[in-house]
């Protein structure tokens, strides 16, 4: 029994770097109103603050405060130059379409929030802190509390060095990328409690039928991110209608494209609107509903690890093995089928189905192509065939089957002993898709 995995996924619609900030910065200024109440109360006599607690005269507290708030404000300057050359170094190497996983890190966010936050209670103490000669009045809790605080800050500061010097290595990035992949068919397949099933619909009938039904056109262009289709068969259940989507997650929209069809066409008014609300089209593909950007993702950065420029083989082998893993995850969670029933088991929702024989050319083609002329990627690509086929369903069989071939033909440009070691994979490989052919 295989140990479950994770099923959390972030949504890409949640990028930014000012929110966790903000809030920590807010927070500090409520931490420093809670603080500053027991340093008044001391003043008038109310409590007394041990003495242990304080850290000297006023000149001493004003020199301290200004040294801490000088450091915080230098390393959260440095922090942002770190995150600034990160974020370019991985756009050059891994491709622009992967920022989006370093912008939303959680680690990255709280340490500039904190150093944020620290240097706002800094301030806001130092401008509390004075003597005249009316006056005089010195929060020992809160120069404690911006004690802790900074101390606090520096301990994030190296954790988030860690952090990054792990996630800008190669197999690191690869691998949470094929870890995404479990949770986005998860809950891809998550159904509504108004939901059902039903046997299999005739595409081409639906097809035929929605060139005859109501035309939806999208109002905007981009990338078809998600469709909530509980709420879609909700709609239409209570239309008694069936809407066709022609467009799946991932694939771009132009605006004014015929997005939906409504049959019959006679519901089409009723049901325009619930279209517009659960499609949800971006500038941006996300994983949500859409498994071929996770192995296009992959993809991109073996192609690019396999360029003149980078030559990176290691790299590249990394991403076939990643890729096998996602393909297994596939194959255990199937990618939308693009059929969703009511509790009747009528067919309310039709969308195109994404194929597992699609994913696994995906996989294979565009590498095969940039590796050419690299033969332990072939290699590794036709042991990977070798070693997934048995696990894959019947109806891929002949993806990976063609696959093997054609990495053989690629492989007659090579030296005779890289085209031996290819011949001896292919044979490999070409036996155990044959022994699970016969067994099916």
């Amino acid at each position: 029994m295989l140990p479950p995995r994770a099923t959390k996924l972030r949504s890409q619609r949640d990028i930014n770097l000012w929110r966790i900030p903000l809030q920590l910065s807010l927070a500090a200024v409520v931490l420093f109103a809670i603080t500053l109440i027991p340093d008044i109360l001391d003043k008038y006599g109310v409590i007394r603050i041990p003495s242990w607690l304080t850290m000297g005269s006023i000149d001493d507290a004003r020199a301290i405060l200004s040294a801490m708030m000088g450091a915080v404000a230098t390393v959260l300057a440095l922090i942002f130059s770190v995150a600034l050359l990160v974020l370019s170094m991985i756009s050059t190497l891994f491709g622009p379409r992967l920022l989006y996983r370093f912008l939303q890190d959680w680690v990255t966010q709280v340490t500039i929030g904190m150093f944020m936050g620290t240097f706002v209670y800094l301030c806001l103490v130092f401008l509390v802190t004075h003597k005249t000669e009316s006056s005089e009045f010195l929060p020992q809790v809160s120069l404690i509390t911006s004690w802790v605080l900074v101390v606090a800050s520096f301990a994030m500061l190296v954790y988030y060095s860690h952090r990054v010097a792990t996630a800008i290595q190669n197999p690191d990035l690869v691998g949470r990328i094929a870890d995404d992949v479990y949770p986005s068919a998860a809950h891809a397949l998550e159904c509504g409690s108004d939901e059902g099933s039903g046997a299999a619909p005739d595409d081409d009938a639906i097809l035929r039928d929605a060139e005859r039904g109501a035309a939806v056109p999208c109002a905007t262009s981009g990338y078809f991110q998600h469709v909530e289709h509980g709420q879609l068969v909700a709609a239409a259940h209570r239309a008694g209608a069936r809407v066709v989507l022609h467009f799946r997650p991932g694939q771009f929209l132009l605006r004014g494209e015929r997005l939906a069809s409504i049959v019959p066409k006679e519901h089409g008014p009723a049901l325009e609107r619930a279209i517009d609300r659960a499609v949800k089209i971006g500038r941006h593909r996300t994983l949500h509903q859409d498994s071929e950007f996770a192995i296009a993702q992959i993809v991109e950065i073996a192609i690019r690890a396999l360029s003149p420029a980078v030559n990176d083989t290691f790299t590249g082998v990394a991403c076939v093995d990643w890729l096998a893993d996602a393909l297994l995850v596939l194959a255990e969670k199937p990618p939308l089928e693009g059929n969703w029933y009511d509790a009747r088991g009528e067919l309310r929702v039709w969308m195109p189905a994404v194929r597992l024989e699609r994913l696994v050319k995906l996989a294979f083609d565009q590498i095969r192509q940039a590796a050419a002329t690299t033969p332990a990627v072939l290699i590794r690509q036709l042991e990977v065939i070798r070693r997934i086929a048995p696990r894959m369903p019947a109806r891929t069989k002949q993806a990976l089957g063609e696959q093997s071939d054609a990495i053989r033909e690629v492989a007659a440009a090579l030296v005779a002993i890289d085209r031996r070691d290819i011949e001896a994979a292919h044979d490999r490989a070409r036996r155990v898709l044959d022994a699970v052919a016969a067994v099916a």
